[in-house]
């Protein structure tokens, strides 16, 4: 491993084997020598290397329609017949920049120094080892829970064809999870190329609903019904929730922003890929240029349309969302195509929606897999997750992430919707606890590289809105975590249980929460390990190797480039 000492100005490789580190053990500081804290992440042990196997192509697909799934194709429907068009109209709006603010946050750290432990590694060594501990759990948390979720509506997919009465849910949950498996376990090339057809798929059919629904608005469809904004007028752009008048109209709005959340989960992906990507410092900074793009087009243009094809009072957008499966059924884009005339077109969309939610178990099953290998990488797991095989997979971390998704399972012996929503509650609060930790680890970096005197000429990239956007970005999520699960505060008649208070939804909303503060407060009580100063932030051990990764990665791709010429005979 390249180690740095910024005091001379040199640097030196460790000759010894990489030892396995216990709980905090890597982050302890020699107070006699003044030296920063030693980042021991075994990066020149071959046994726990990943491989820097994803193209530049795979990596700008990923990022453009890897965290495509049923939250958009789905869960608008949900939001819409809440809230009415304008409310998740604002509500994508406002998550999408907060989503932007956060992966300019992660490019700007994932640029300088392409981490194989991802951001739970920037987190651990630029603001505090027990953040760095949290996060990587949280993270490792939210997929091993969402892996199963997705199984599960999986299952619920397939019963648009096959009724559950006839065969099992169980024998297609395992089907699809043997598949990801193998899939993951093929190593990171061939994952790479299945999901780069995936998201391209993906990407298509996005494009495809959105040109249908502009069409269907403006009169194209079999009733030549040119609807534009008319449901915007009557029944309205906004329906109120709990309360009448303006009060329930912003309920009915901050109901939505838990939806819209759901639908961006995944976005970080990328972050998580940086490990793996060649030429990284290049990659990155186009992926996260097109992360806007992606929020602009398939997800804002996406709620937007929706919003003036279905009413919020539709009959059918209201059984959709509330006794249809999560097929084809249950999306509002097939309630609009239905009610234009076109009755063919659901049974493709419910393929498109199981493909939808196949490539998301195969993607989370992968970060899972990659978030634990980092947690033991760091020394805050055993160091059995963080051995690779040859093809540089984390089998150990792959089997353990693999053998939790059985959970899925659940789907068999309990009412699906339910577990559904609960896994949905459980997703959503790690995934905000997730990005709240990337957007302080950033305020920490920039605050360190600043004291150290890293100027923005010397960054591949630099968050655009700087500081601000982080903060900004940062408040909303803490709000949203915050007050996201209102409504099991509200009485709602006809819940089940009555009127009273809603204790599962609110267990699984904020259960979460202390989870992520006790480990930290436990990691801190348990290693006494300090935060860091912006002075004593490491921000250039390993970074020599990278360097010297990327000059060869560059060097070898300028002598595979044949030069273009004819030759002419005399």
């Amino acid at each position: 491993m390249g180690l740095i000492n910024r005091k001379g100005g040199d640097s030196s490789l460790q000759s010894s084997p990489p030892q396995p580190l216990g709980l905090g053990e890597k982050y302890v500081r020699d107070q006699d020598s003044g030296n920063t804290p030693g980042h021991l992440d075994n990066m020149r042990d071959p046994t726990t290397r990943l491989h820097r196997g994803l193209k530049a192509r795979q990596v700008t697909m990923i990022a453009i329609g890897g965290a495509i799934g049923t939250g958009l194709i789905i869960g608008t429907g949900s939001a819409l017949a809440k809230a009415g068009p304008l409310s998740i109209l604002i509500s994508y709006s406002i998550v999408g920049f907060v989503v932007y603010m956060v992966m300019c946050a992660l490019g700007e750290m994932a640029t300088w120094l392409p981490l194989e432990s991802g951001f739970t590694g920037y987190a651990a060594r630029f603001c505090d080892p027990a953040l760095g501990f949290s996060l990587g759990y949280t993270y490792w948390f939210k997929y091993i829970i969402v892996t199963p979720n997705q199984l599960t509506a999986g299952a619920l997919v397939i019963q648009y064809w096959v009724d559950r009465d006839k065969v099992n849910p169980g024998v297609f949950i395992a089907v699809f999870l043997v598949a990801i498996v193998m899939i993951n376990y093929l190593g990171i090339r061939f994952f790479g190329e299945f999901e780069f057809w995936l998201s391209s798929v993906k990407v298509l059919t996005i494009c495809g609903l959105i040109l249908l629904s502009l069409i269907l608005m403006l009169g194209g469809g079999p009733d030549h019904d040119r609807k534009g904004f008319r449901y915007w007028k009557n029944p309205g752009a906004m329906k109120p929730a709990y309360k009448s008048g303006d009060a329930g109209r912003f309920l009915g709005l901050w109901s939505t922003f838990v939806t819209a959340t759901f639908a961006y989960l995944g976005t970080e992906l990328v972050g998580v890929t940086v490990g793996e990507a060649q030429n990284p410092r290049k990659v990155i900074p186009r992926a996260i240029k097109l992360t806007f793009w992606r929020i602009l087009i398939f997800y804002i243009l996406s709620v937007l349309l929706i919003g003036t094809l279905v009413p919020y009072n539709s009959p059918s957008l209201i059984f959709a969302t509330t006794k249809a499966t999560q097929g084809a059924s249950a999306s509002p884009f097939v309630v609009a195509i239905i009610a234009s005339g076109i009755p063919t077109l659901p049974g493709f969309i419910n393929a498109c929606i199981l493909l939808f939610v196949f490539s998301a178990a195969n993607s989370d099953l992968y970060i899972a897999t990659r978030t634990l290998y980092g947690l033991a990488k760091e020394g805050n797991s055993h160091s059995i997750f963080a051995r690779t095989d040859r093809r540089g997979v984390p089998i150990y971390a792959l089997g353990l992430s693999a053998f939790i998704a059985l959970i899925a399972f659940l789907n068999v012996a309990d009412d699906s919707r339910k577990v559904f929503t609960y896994f949905v509650n459980l997703v959503t609060i790690f995934g905000l606890l997730t990005w709240i930790s990337i957007l302080v680890t950033h305020i920490y970096f920039v605050k360190a590289r600043q004291a150290q005197g890293i100027d923005e000429s010397q960054m591949h990239y630099v968050a655009p809105f700087g500081l601000f956007g982080t903060y900004f970005a940062l408040c909303f999520c803490i709000v949203i975590a915050i007050f996201k699960n209102f409504e099991v505060f509200v009485h709602v008649k006809g819940r089940e249980g009555g009127e009273k208070f809603d204790y599962k939804n609110f267990i699984t909303g904020y259960l979460g929460i202390p989870l992520y503060l006790i480990m930290i407060g436990g990691y801190k009580l348990f290693t006494r390990a300090p935060g860091w100063t912006p002075m004593n932030a490491d921000l250039f051990t390993g970074k020599d190797l990278i360097d010297r990764e990327e000059e060869e990665f560059l060097a070898q791709k300028a002598m595979n480039r044949k030069p273009a010429f004819r030759q002419i005979g005399c």
